[in-house]
């Protein structure tokens, strides 16, 4: 039975998915069998195709007329980078990754980002929380259409709001729309601290900190403090935003983090009666100049598209409200790398695990 499934082969690690460890509860019942396939993460981008692969392979074997086949995942997490001159990262038990999202300068599209690749990992399964690190700037009360004051615990822990199925925590959520936020550095660091380890974020398989842009006191705090699996770098084509984008990375770099590869946002703009033409407005292929110069990954465009404004204005983010869309393709793809890359950095040397094996006569 498992030398059935041994040819199919995980394309991010490759090897087996028996020898991954992946096959668990392999039930055989006469003419009937089952099993679990448990992969690295809910987001898995061959999740389908591992299904049927497993199903028509497992089908075909003589004797066997019934083949059930059950999808789970156990996401792994990856290790840990943060702590610089002499600051190790907080503890956030439950919490299995932590991505950075980042620019190294505003206006190129960072929360918009950070929310959209949030709202696609939650609608493949996983569990998602999503900081707002902007202290200066939160976004995330109008881009998710959540708005409050979040209550606390009797141990004065703060407990996240929840919009589109995950969990949130911002600033904004904290003063009034029209107050500005007149803080010097160390306030910053106590904020930054206190979302890291008083805010109940329970169990997670990803949590998105959309990171304040540039290099300031409050993006440093948090890649000194926050046990990060690792950054994304969000940037436009244009050679300003491109300058800043190699200091944001660098940041990164000198404290440890994995960077996990530049996006570029904003790349082009198809007209809609045109749909084969794209206008390069920031200048083209800036991005993937950048990440091959740096010796990173280029994870992807995404194009100009007005909704993502329009949608965003009104707490919809445009996977959701347009899922069919250029952009939210996109973002989808660009997510499938990120979650490929985390699961590598989770399992380089993965376990070979028991099948658990069940004959029933």
């Amino acid at each position: 039975m498992l030398d059935a499934l041994r040819p199919i082969i995980d394309p991010d690690f490759q090897k087996s998915i028996v020898d991954l460890g992946f096959i668990k509860d392999l039930r055989i019942d006469g003419a009937q069998v089952s099993f679990a396939i448990e992969l690295t993460t809910p987001a898995c981008p061959v999740k389908a195709e591992f299904e049927r692969a497993a199903t028509e392979r497992v089908s075909a074997l003589d004797g066997v007329d019934e083949v059930a086949v059950t999808m789970t995942a156990n996401t792994r997490q990856a290790a840990r980078a943060g702590g610089g001159e002499g600051q190790g990262p907080v503890s956030l038990p439950g919490v299995k990754n932590i991505i950075a999202v980042a620019s190294g300068k505003g206006g190129v599209g960072k929360s918009t980002t950070a929310i959209n690749l949030a709202l696609t990992l939650r609608d493949q399964g996983a569990e998602v929380g999503i900081l707002d690190a902007d202290v200066y700037g939160p976004s995330l009360s109008l881009l998710a259409g959540v708005q409050g004051r979040p209550d606390t615990t009797p141990d004065r822990k703060i407990i996240p709001l929840i919009g589109h199925g995950m969990k949130l925590m911002s600033m904004a959520f904290f003063v009034t729309d029209d107050s500005p936020v007149i803080w010097r550095g160390p306030m910053v660091h106590g904020l930054v601290k206190q979302f890291l380890t008083d805010v109940r974020w329970g169990e997670l398989d990803y949590l998105i900190v959309d990171m304040p842009p540039g290099t300031g006191d409050a993006a440093l705090t948090l890649t000194q403090m926050a046990p990060l699996s690792g950054a994304v770098i969000v940037t436009t084509a244009n050679d300003l935003s491109l300058i800043d984008a190699r200091k944001g990375l660098q940041m990164f770099e000198k404290v440890g983090v994995p960077i996990l590869g530049i996006v570029e946002n904003m790349s082009y703009f198809t007209p809609p009666d045109m749909p084969d033409k794209k206008y390069y407005i920031f200048g083209q292929g800036g991005g993937e100049r950048v990440a091959k110069e740096l010796g990173v990954d280029f994870l992807g465009e995404v194009p100009i598209d007005p909704r993502i404004a329009e949608d965003g204005d009104v707490g919809k983010p445009i996977v959701s409200s347009q899922p069919d869309s250029p952009s939210s393709v996109a973002l989808r793809e660009i997510t499938g790398e990120i979650v490929r890359k985390i699961a590598m950095l989770a399992v380089k040397n993965p376990p070979v695990a028991d099948a658990n094996i069940t004959w029933v006569s």
